[in-house]
């Protein structure tokens, strides 16, 4: 099989560790939540958070974090509420079953970070994590 390069290397351990995050979902009964909306529940600040804010700490557009805050709208598990230190503003609440969602999904994300880690060991697991960072840098 002919090398694919780095960038399909690590679009593969991401696929898989996506695939690894939507099983143990399943397993504690949320079908219909996907690992990147399990993300970004976990930035969505208990007392709400701006969409620009939210965009901010998932480093993505506008534009994208409103299609992920959309669907989470959809599905139940956030509400847009109007932000009182603006007048047309609004922000990104958890609902109630948003909020059970979300410490479930802190459990599996971390389960699985957790995993990975026992497999690495220390060493290789820090410096994977280094080695990440400083690819996704600007600075070159």
């Amino acid at each position: 099989m002919a090398d694919l390069g780095l960038a399909r290397d690590l679009l593969e351990a991401f696929r898989s560790l996506d695939g690894e995050i939507v099983a143990a979902l399943r397993d504690r009964g949320i079908s219909d939540l996907r690992p990147s909306h399990a993300r970004a529940m976990l930035l969505i600040d208990r007392a709400g958070t701006r969409l620009g804010e939210l965009s901010q700490r998932a480093q993505v557009t506008k534009q994208a974090m409103m299609q992920v805050v959309d669907e989470l709208v959809a599905m139940g598990f956030a509400r847009r509420v109007p932000d009182p230190g603006g007048a047309r503003a609004k922000i990104v609440k958890h609902t109630a079953r948003g909020l059970r969602n979300r410490a479930e999904a802190r459990r599996v994300l971390a389960m699985v970070d957790g995993r990975i880690k026992r497999r690495l060991g220390d060493r290789r697991y820090d410096a994977l994590r280094v080695a990440l960072a400083e690819l996704s840098s600007e600075e070159e």
